[in-house]
């Protein structure tokens, strides 16, 4: 790193994007920024490289993609390295990311075949004379528009699943996060150089519009759900087909029967791991009033000891997105303004770069830190009579991404009846790191799932064959059919329908 810039601002000097550490404003690297014509020939290579890469069949990806995730898995400190230089998370945290990354390029790999391959589907009765084959064909060019708190993990979410399924990938990483990006294409190219089968477009938000509108066959994006309208929109325009993983505001309920020690460790994580600034974060708590005092407790003890700093071993490191630092004081002080407290924390916490944990209690439910997404090391944690309640209170905000309930005696009944995409049960975002289990939200959190079955299935084509085996005994899709013919088959609907 070299001459220090304004922390963490991405500045584009003479066509060249530059990334800079958050707190130091040190210089991480310089990536050449994506004209209009150099989208067009990325699509048009990656659209060419689809060809090869979808003709290698499943096996022969997953071979390459297994030889890149064991290239990822020698070189995890390297790359936590440069995950840290760029956003600022404790090396442990980037540590973590990487892993569940890695987990899921190998799952992804393995299991392509078993979702995607063409396989014989059941034929009905009434048009036995037909068999019935069902594959998912890839699309062709996927474009990805990852994000910055997790720069490795959501945009592989979508890459190492795209890419089993037989596409090809254009990333646009986040323009906080471009080394990163880099990182992982020139990674993939080291152990795939036949065919340019993930490439890169570097740039602010204008290059993420354009690569919504280069031709691709489909966009994954990962961001706030102000950009996810616009990214829509784009999509829209040529009806190119899109997967939005939007904003958050999860909920925690803890029961009256729950662990609370347990509860309030998971709380404590899943609040202020990376500075807060996790999509399915946990932002707000509803705790049963016979709990509520002692949780309370338990959690400022457990956030009270938490290290804030740059250095690599720090709990919390700095707001990698400087505006968002605005985003948290205002949240903070709209809540304290309208009767909330603060029992750790509060208005003096916020010293950009960095946000110091803020547990506030006794916040109305309009204020913006139980409406809004907050982004940072915040938590509201809120008494209500019962679970009932706290699902109510949960379910009443346009998001729905993840949430956590804690409990022995009902916590999965209760999970099911929130309004969300995914729920740990006795954990908190677990289900990030469970390759098996699709990933997404509803609402504003919005639409598609990545991971597991159904994120395999985000991007292949349904392409459905019948094919004649026999003769029609009952002909129906004919001129040539008769009035008796009709007669019968009016017959045999009543026969196995009308009962």
């Amino acid at each position: 790193m070299t001459a220090p810039h304004a922390p963490g601002v991405p500045v584009v000097d003479h066509g060249e994007l530059i990334s800079t550490h958050p707190a130091s404003g040190a210089e991480v690297g310089r990536f050449p920024v994506a004209s209009a014509d150099d989208l067009i020939q990325r699509v048009t290579r990656a659209r060419t490289a689809a060809t090869w890469w979808a003709g290698l069949g499943f096996t022969g990806r997953r071979a390459r993609l297994l030889r890149w995730r064991s290239r990822l898995a020698h070189r995890v400190e390297e790359l936590a390295d440069l995950v840290h230089d760029e956003t600022g998370k404790p090396l442990a945290d980037a540590v973590v990311e990487i892993a569940s990354a890695i987990e899921h390029v190998d799952w992804a790999a393995r299991n392509a075949k078993r979702v995607l391959g063409p396989r014989r589907v059941r034929s009905r009765l009434i048009v036995a004379e037909f068999a019935a084959r069902l594959e998912y064909q890839p699309y062709g060019v996927v474009g990805v528009i990852g994000p910055w708190n997790y720069p490795v993990l959501t945009p592989l979410g979508s890459i190492a699943y795209a890419l089993a399924a037989g596409n090809t990938v254009v990333l646009k990483p986040s323009e906080y996060t471009p080394a990163v990006g880099q990182w992982l294409v020139d990674s993939l190219g080291e152990v795939v150089p036949e065919q340019p089968v993930l490439q890169v477009v570097h740039g602010l938000g204008d290059v993420g519009a354009a690569l919504c509108r280069s031709g691709v066959n489909k966009v994954a994006f990962t961001g706030s759900t102000a950009t996810a309208r616009k990214v829509m929109a784009a999509c829209a325009e040529t009806l190119t087909p899109v997967l939005l993983e939007a904003g958050g505001k999860d909920a925690m309920i803890v029961d009256g029967d729950a662990d609370l020690d347990a509860a309030a460790d998971a709380a404590v994580w899943g609040a202020l791991t990376n500075a807060g600034q996790t999509c399915i974060g946990i932002e707000r708590v509803y705790a049963v009033e016979e709990i509520y005092n002692d949780f309370v407790a338990k959690v400022v003890t457990r956030a009270e000891k938490l290290t804030v700093g740059s250095e690599p071993d720090a709990h919390l490191g700095p707001i990698t997105m400087p505006t968002q630092v605005e985003v948290i004081r205002r949240h903070i002080d709209d809540a304290l303004a309208r009767g909330g407290r603060a029992v750790l924390g509060g208005p003096d916490a916020v010293q950009p770069p960095y946000v110091r944990p803020t547990i506030l209690v006794d916040v109305p439910e309009d204020a913006l830190a139980i409406r809004e997404e907050t982004f940072g090391p915040t938590l509201t944690i809120t008494r209500v009579e019962d679970a009932d309640a706290a699902v109510n209170r949960a379910n009443a905000v346009p998001y729905g991404l993840g949430g956590a309930v804690f409990g022995k005696r009902r916590p999965v009944e209760i999970a099911r009846r929130l309004r969300s995409g995914m729920v740990a049960v006795n954990s908190a975002l677990s289900f990030a790191g469970m390759s098996t289990l699709p990933f997404g939200g509803v609402g504003d959190s919005g639409f598609g799932r990545v991971h597991g079955d159904d994120g395999l299935r985000e991007f292949g084509r349904a392409k459905a064959i019948t094919v004649r085996r026999g003769p029609s005994l009952l002909p129906a899709m004919t001129f040539s059919r008769t009035p008796a013919q009709v007669a019968k088959i009016a017959k045999a609907v009543k026969i196995m329908y009308g009962r």
